[in-house]
Order: structure tokens, then C-alpha cells, then sequence
């Protein structure tokens, strides 16, 4: 006993790991501040294709180098790395570093489809790296509390799952409208997180079936390849007899910004969480009981960057491999089967 404990001694060390962030664009930046906050690591490098994104970053970590290339990260000895590029690079970039035998945190999706998501998940394993995927919304203390409940049992068997967002703006950058570099839309986008929710929060049941209808300017998508869906609905039903509804858009005319709702309906009871008043941002929780309704958590709540500050602290205590990352590709194939693929 005495010969292993000395054995793995070295593998645990005081000093801070050094995180590498890849992609310092406005959403790069906000999971730098959440990591660096959380003062359990320190910023080693930056690489960003534009200057100016790279020194606003830079000025949050001044001792930090800056670099060009992931390869310039890697060779700077980080022990982490943050992907935030382009969906397109997200599995060769989380590979290579991890075949470097450093740990990932990336930007959703992990990859443009399970087969991409598998075969990083599997790098991690051969690794025995840290991998996870900025899943936010799990961190809003709403869909804490909601998880709590369900899984308590207090609300009976969960028989039906509603889940919406419809985002009025849509992306910005050309990338996201090109099926090569994005894998796909508004359900690459915004569906992933919705999924993750259901499977997340009821404990990743099977999956039996799935149904989807895609849309394009108002059309169905069908099979072209010049487009990526703007409006999706999808059925999806578990082994558990579960129904989950799901409905997810950009741009939609819908009389305000955002349209985000995860709803739980049971047997002995409901509980859903729910922007306010078509704010990104802020969240109510709520318990139903028929027509009473019990609030589970109100706004303020500064919940965007706790899925990357998890990720920066269970670094710091050590932790390889978490085998939870293999559900990442559970929820690429439920995304797999919406697309018909």
C-alpha cells in the first residue's frame, strides 16, 4: 500500500495548473474571467487570430504569453486548455491537446456529430485527462434545484418533458449558416443544451425514439445542403415512457428576445424553470402542485460561467478522467437522430 501511495505522489502537486485558452472572443473571455476568479489556476497563454481579442484578453492576465497557434499553447507546458473557436475545430483541437495529455474544457458542441463526440471522449479516456463541455444551463440554480426535486422523487414518475429556446437574433458569424463547419443549426446551437437538460436532469435514461421536423426561412429543410434549420421541433421518447417535447429556433417573430423553458411535468407534481421576461439571462425555478405553484429560485442568479469555474477547480484537485463524459456522446447521438442522421 505504502509503495503505490508513493507511486501516484507525483501526479499531485501544489502549484496551480496552467490553463491555455484557445478563442478569446466575447464568450472566451467571459469563461477566462470565471476560471481566473475561481484563483485555483493561472492563465499561462493566449491564442486568438485577432490581436485585439488577444490583448482585451490579455489585460484580465498580463503575465500570460501570447501565441498563434493551439500548438504554441500546448508547447507552452499548460496542463488545460479552454476551446473556444469555431464548431468545426472543436474535436481535432480537444484531441490533439488531450494526446498531449492535457486537459479540455470546450465550447458546445463537442463535436459536429457523435462520431466527432466519441472519438474525443475516447481520447480523454486513453489520456486519463479531465474533459467537460461548457453545458451552462445546468449551473442556473433553477435547474439545480428542479434536479433536486425530480431525483428526490416528489414529484412522481416524470411522464412528459417540454423544452423551448427560441433565440430572435441568431449567430452573428457566417461559420454557424454552413452544415460543414457547424454540423448543423438552430439545433447544433441551441437544441444541445435543451437535450443535455432532459437526459441530464432525469438521470439519462434510454432513448427509444426519435422524431424531427427541420425548417428553413419557413420551408422544410429536406435534404439541401446550401441551408441549416432556423426552426426545429423534435420528439424524442425515452425508455422510461417519458415524451420529451422540444421546439428551438433563431430569428423567430416572437415579440421579444428570448423564449428559454425547460418544463417537468409528474405524477405527483411539476417544476420548470423559465427566462423572465425574454431576458438571456435571468431565470425563475418554480414547483407546481395543480394549481398552486411554489417558487424554487428567483434573479439575480451569476450562473454563465460556473460550468467552466467547475471544471477549472476539479482540475486543480486532481481529477483525470471523469467517466460522466462518455453521456456527452449521448446526447450528440439523440442531435444525430433530430438531423435523420
Amino acid at each position: 500500500m505504502t509503495q503505490v501511495l508513493l507511486e501516484k505522489a507525483p501526479e499531485v502537486s501544489l502549484a496551480r495548473p496552467r490553463i491555455g485558452f484557445l478563442g478569446v472572443g466575447w464568450i472566451g473571455r467571459h469563461r477566462m474571467e470565471a476560471i481566473l476568479k475561481t484563483g485555483m489556476v493561472e492563465a499561462a497563454a493566449i491564442a486568438d487570430p485577432s490581436p485585439e481579442m488577444a490583448a482585451e484578453a490579455a489585460r484580465m492576465a498580463p503575465d500570460a504569453q501570447l501565441v498563434s497557434t493551439l500548438d504554441d499553447l500546448l508547447d507552452a507546458g499548460v496542463d488545460g486548455v479552454v476551446i473556444a473557436t469555431p464548431s468545426a475545430m472543436h474535436a481535432e483541437q480537444s484531441i490533439r491537446a488531450l494526446e498531449r495529455g492535457v486537459a479540455v474544457f470546450c465550447q458546445k458542441p463537442l463535436g459536429r456529430d457523435a462520431v466527432e463526440a466519441k472519438a474525443v471522449v475516447d481520447a480523454a479516456r486513453r489520456a486519463n485527462r479531465l474533459l467537460d463541455v461548457d453545458l451552462s444551463y445546468r449551473f442556473t440554480e433553477g435547474m439545480q434545484r428542479i434536479r433536486e426535486v425530480i431525483r428526490s422523487g416528489e414529484l412522481g414518475h416524470i411522464y412528459a418533458v417540454d423544452l423551448v429556446f427560441h433565440n430572435a437574433y441568431g449567430p452573428d458569424k457566417a461559420w454557424f449558416y454552413d452544415r460543414a463547419l457547424s454540423g448543423g443549426g438552430c439545433v447544433m446551437d441551441l437544441g444541445v443544451h435543451l437535450v443535455d437538460l432532459a437526459l441530464w436532469t432525469l438521470n439519462y435514461p434510454g432513448v427509444s425514439d426519435v422524431s424531427g421536423r427541420l425548417f428553413a426561412g419557413g420551408e422544410p429543410l429536406g435534404s439541401r445542403p446550401d441551408k441549416v434549420e432556423d426552426y426545429a421541433l423534435a420528439t424524442i421518447g425515452l425508455e422510461t415512457g417519458t415524451a420529451v417535447q422540444l421546439a428551438c429556433s433563431w430569428r423567430l417573430q416572437a415579440g421579444c428576445d428570448a423564449m428559454i423553458s425547460a418544463a417537468f411535468y409528474g405524477t405527483e407534481g411539476g417544476a420548470a424553470l423559465r427566462n423572465v421576461n425574454g431576458s438571456f439571462y435571468d431565470f425563475v425555478a418554480e414547483r407546481y402542485r395543480g394549481t398552486s405553484r411554489e417558487t424554487l429560485s428567483n434573479p439575480p442568479d451569476e450562473w454563465g460561467g460556473r460550468a467552466a469555474a467547475d471544471w477549472a477547480m476539479r482540475l486543480a484537485a486532481g481529477q483525470r478522467f471523469d467517466p460522466a463524459a462518455e453521456r456527452l456522446v449521448d446526447v450528440a447521438q439523440v442531435l444525430d437522430r433530430i438531423y435523420g442522421r
